[in-house]
């Protein structure tokens, strides 16, 4: 009898409890459904109050402008070239020989014909002492001759071997005080003696460096630039010239164009005469920008504006709309050449256009703009 109560006890709470939980599902489904229908409402009234309300405030975006304008525009071809001075010359011996005697040191300044330096010429002297003797006995019996031959005494014959002989030996003494003076080594330029590398008793030879001396005054930077060049530099064109280690920079003119393309780097020279400057010195390293384009009056704005799309380049201008608000405009324009942060405006842009150079970056076409 007691187990007959206790099942129905428990079969009584079992149907209560699942009443229970069967009714909160109930109740929590209803809940969401409603907060679904309360967030449309909400919804619904905020689009409706956004129409209707005037004092809700229009966002615009803060930039900057900068009137377009026109001016003159230059670019560079920036190259590396070489200090090196005109008449930089590395005077040699022109006979061998050992050296006798230096007349200069680094930092004369000499004269064209000057003697720097001289060699041993005592066997070339003692030749010429011998040639002297010759010459006087052969001059003596052309005088002779030539004496009887004007009184018609001797034959011609004997009177043009006595004449050619003496001349031959007057040209062999001309030949051998030429080459005695080839045993003295002369400046060819006006200069500055730079170096000396003679030392005496020292033997000097024909091509081996003796003396080297400079002309500062006439100065010229050389370089090589790529082919690709070849139809914008000439003779003329006006060059920056930098000299990074002196600090100091000169405006000079191309003096020389190469015709010539060199078939190993594939480039041609250039020389840039260079005024007298006695802080400069040869082989240093130079600078040349040089003018390979310009225009006297073009539209140049900044190269960081100027953005890209798969239609082309464009720029954002700030444009006044029907209701006289500023707005952002999209621009295509057609750009030509740039340099150090400037790019020259084809088409596309005039002067007194309103180009946006602050806050672009975040720009829209017909955004409404707030110009600071």
């Amino acid at each position: 009898m007691k187990n007959i109560l206790m099942l129905t006890t428990l079969s009584v709470l079992f149907f209560a409890c699942g009443n229970a939980t069967s009714d909160k599902k109930s109740e929590l489904e209803n809940l969401k459904n409603e907060q679904v229908a309360l967030a449309d409402k909400i919804k619904k009234l905020e689009l409706e109050i956004a129409k209707t309300d005037t004092t809700n405030k229009i966002k615009m975006l803060d930039v900057e402008v900068t009137p377009v304008t026109a001016m003159p525009f230059k670019s560079y071809l920036q190259v590396q070239g070489k200090l090196d001075a005109e008449e930089n010359v590395n005077v040699s011996a022109q006979m061998g020989g050992t050296v006798k005697s230096i007349y200069v040191k680094e930092g004369d300044n000499v004269k064209v014909g000057q003697i720097l330096a001289e060699l041993d010429d005592a066997v070339m002297r003692q030749g010429i002492e011998e040639l002297k003797n010759q010459l006087a006995f052969a001059t003596d019996l052309y005088n002779k001759q030539k004496n009887l031959w004007d009184q018609k005494i001797g034959s011609e014959v004997q009177f043009l071997s006595a004449k050619n002989n003496k001349e031959s030996m007057e040209k062999k003494m001309q030949t051998m005080n030429e080459q005695l003076a080839m045993y003295k080594i002369k400046s060819p330029i006006n200069g500055t003696v730079d170096e000396v590398s003679l030392k005496l008793g020292q033997i000097a030879a024909p091509g081996l460096p003796a003396v080297r001396v400079v002309n500062m005054n006439t100065l010229k930077v050389k370089a090589d630039i790529a082919e690709s060049y070849a139809g914008k530099i000439h003779e003329g064109n006006s060059v920056l010239l930098e000299f990074p280690d002196m600090n100091k920079t000169m405006d000079a003119k191309v003096s020389f164009v190469s015709r010539v393309i060199n078939s190993m780097n594939r480039t041609f020279a250039v020389q840039v005469n260079v005024p007298t400057d006695h802080d400069l010195h040869p082989n240093m390293i130079a600078h040349l920008n040089i003018v390979d384009y310009q225009t006297v009056s073009s539209i140049v704005i900044p190269l960081n504006v100027v953005q890209n799309s798969e239609d082309g380049y464009y720029v954002f201008l700030e444009v006044k709309n029907a209701q006289g608000k500023s707005v952002a405009h999209k621009q295509m324009v057609k750009t030509g050449r740039e340099y150090k942060g400037q790019i020259e405006i084809l088409e596309g842009l005039k002067e007194g256009d309103s180009l946006i150079t602050t806050g672009y970056q975040d720009v829209e076409d017909s955004e409404l703009l707030k110009l600071n």
